[in-house]
């Protein structure tokens, strides 16, 4: 599989469903981009509320609205946005409703790219991650730009299903590039999301998996 280098994007906005994707999923590539000498930005489309991986008293939502900003500084992130709608229920909120948000983010930010996981089962098999990415595609279509889509491999997707029982979706070796990655940053704001970083989960696995590389291809 070839080895490549990112877009040249001086301003970049990453779009994701949940807090914490921009962490345990996109961290490494916003990571690179920072040190690149980009700006970056994150639209998380929900607030993570039901989430049942950590036991936390109080408002989940609150907690995961922290957890993203500690995490954001961590990953030298210039800015992080959080919309309202529901976890676990963001396909079915009306695309228009979803697309307008995103929209409406990219006419603030004026990225050079959008960043998301790639629309093939979200990555993860996610429903959230896959409805995040659909929107912010339509966006990137309709506006004029660039999107890349963060991917796995078919066979680290095999292997977490196999491992993990992970609906997590692949693509082939030959439309997909790989980067190489430093993860120190990213493991970092990882560890901010105390709610999320469970021991043993699919989220450890694939960065197990994965090792210092990341794979993504371009969508729009």
């Amino acid at each position: 599989m070839p080895v490549g280098t990112l877009p040249p994007w001086k301003r970049v906005l990453a779009v994701v469903a949940h807090p914490d994707d921009e962490s345990f999923g996109l961290g490494a590539l916003l990571d690179a981009f920072g040190r690149a000498g980009a700006e970056v930005h994150v639209l998380c489309l929900t607030r993570g509320e039901a989430s049942t991986l950590g036991d936390v008293p109080g408002d989940l939502a609150a907690v995961r609205d922290a957890e993203l900003r500690s995490a954001a500084a961590a990953l030298g992130i210039t800015h992080a946005s959080l919309c309202g709608h529901p976890d676990g229920g963001l396909a079915e909120v009306p695309d228009s409703v979803v697309r307008a948000d995103v929209a409406g983010e990219v006419e603030r930010v004026q990225p050079d790219g959008l960043v998301v996981f790639d629309p093939v089962a979200g990555v993860t098999g996610h429903a959230d991650h896959a409805a995040a990415s659909v929107a912010a595609v339509a966006v990137g279509e309709s506006l004029g730009v660039p999107v890349l889509g963060w991917a796995l491999p078919e066979v680290v997707a095999a292997n977490l299903g196999e491992g993990t029982g992970a609906g997590c979706g692949g693509n082939p070796a030959g439309v997909i590039t790989a980067v190489v990655f430093n993860r120190t940053r990213q493991l970092e704001a990882v560890r901010c999301h105390a709610t999320q970083a469970v021991p043993g989960s699919v989220l450890w696995r694939r960065l197990e998996l994965l090792g210092d590389r990341e794979f993504g291809r371009a969508l729009v």
